[in-house]
Protein backbone atom coordinates (compact mmCIF):
# COMPACT_ATOMS: atom_id res chain seq x y z
CA UNK A 1 0.00 0.00 0.00
CA UNK A 2 1.37 3.56 -0.54
CA UNK A 3 1.70 6.22 2.06
CA UNK A 4 -0.64 8.45 0.77
CA UNK A 5 -3.31 8.42 -2.56
CA UNK A 6 -4.18 11.56 -4.99
CA UNK A 7 -8.29 11.92 -5.02
CA UNK A 8 -7.78 15.21 -6.92
CA UNK A 9 -9.13 13.69 -10.04
CA UNK A 10 -12.11 11.94 -8.41
CA UNK A 11 -15.52 11.86 -9.55
CA UNK A 12 -18.45 11.91 -6.79
CA UNK A 13 -19.95 8.30 -6.79
CA UNK A 14 -23.31 9.14 -9.25
CA UNK A 15 -25.32 6.61 -7.51
CA UNK A 16 -24.36 7.48 -4.39
CA UNK A 17 -28.10 9.68 -4.07
CA UNK A 18 -29.76 6.29 -4.71
CA UNK A 19 -28.35 4.12 -1.80
CA UNK A 20 -30.58 3.28 0.89
CA UNK A 21 -30.97 5.19 4.15
CA UNK A 22 -30.53 3.23 7.85
CA UNK A 23 -33.28 4.02 10.06
CA UNK A 24 -35.34 2.92 13.27
CA UNK A 25 -38.61 1.60 12.36
CA UNK A 26 -41.31 -0.20 15.31
CA UNK A 27 -42.66 -3.03 13.63
CA UNK A 28 -45.33 -6.06 15.60
CA UNK A 29 -43.62 -9.34 16.32
CA UNK A 30 -45.94 -10.41 13.55
CA UNK A 31 -44.54 -8.85 10.40
CA UNK A 32 -41.48 -9.77 11.25
CA UNK A 33 -41.73 -13.42 12.07
CA UNK A 34 -43.87 -13.52 8.38
CA UNK A 35 -40.96 -11.81 6.64
CA UNK A 36 -38.21 -13.96 8.75
CA UNK A 37 -40.17 -16.82 7.35
CA UNK A 38 -40.45 -15.98 3.81
CA UNK A 39 -36.64 -14.82 3.75
CA UNK A 40 -35.74 -18.49 4.65
CA UNK A 41 -38.33 -19.61 1.98
CA UNK A 42 -36.46 -17.45 -0.71
CA UNK A 43 -33.12 -16.98 0.48
CA UNK A 44 -33.06 -13.40 0.50
CA UNK A 45 -32.25 -10.90 3.42
CA UNK A 46 -36.09 -10.11 5.32
CA UNK A 47 -35.54 -6.47 5.20
CA UNK A 48 -35.10 -6.42 1.69
CA UNK A 49 -37.85 -8.11 1.37
CA UNK A 50 -40.04 -5.44 3.25
CA UNK A 51 -38.43 -3.03 0.79
CA UNK A 52 -39.65 -5.15 -1.97
CA UNK A 53 -43.21 -5.06 -0.60
CA UNK A 54 -43.10 -1.11 0.80
CA UNK A 55 -41.45 -0.30 -3.22
CA UNK A 56 -44.15 -1.83 -4.23
CA UNK A 57 -46.73 0.50 -2.22
CA UNK A 58 -44.49 3.40 -3.85
CA UNK A 59 -44.92 2.56 -7.40
CA UNK A 60 -48.49 1.51 -7.58
CA UNK A 61 -49.32 4.05 -5.56
CA UNK A 62 -51.30 2.08 -3.18
CA UNK A 63 -52.92 3.52 -0.07
CA UNK A 64 -53.63 2.75 3.38
CA UNK A 65 -57.56 2.38 3.91
CA UNK A 66 -57.68 2.49 7.75
CA UNK A 67 -61.72 1.89 9.45
CA UNK A 68 -61.64 2.39 13.34
CA UNK A 69 -64.79 0.69 15.14
CA UNK A 70 -66.78 2.14 17.48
Amino acid sequence: MRDNYDFSKGIKNPYADRLKKQITIRLDDQVIEYFKNMAEETGMPYQNIINYYLLDCVKEKKHLEVAFIK
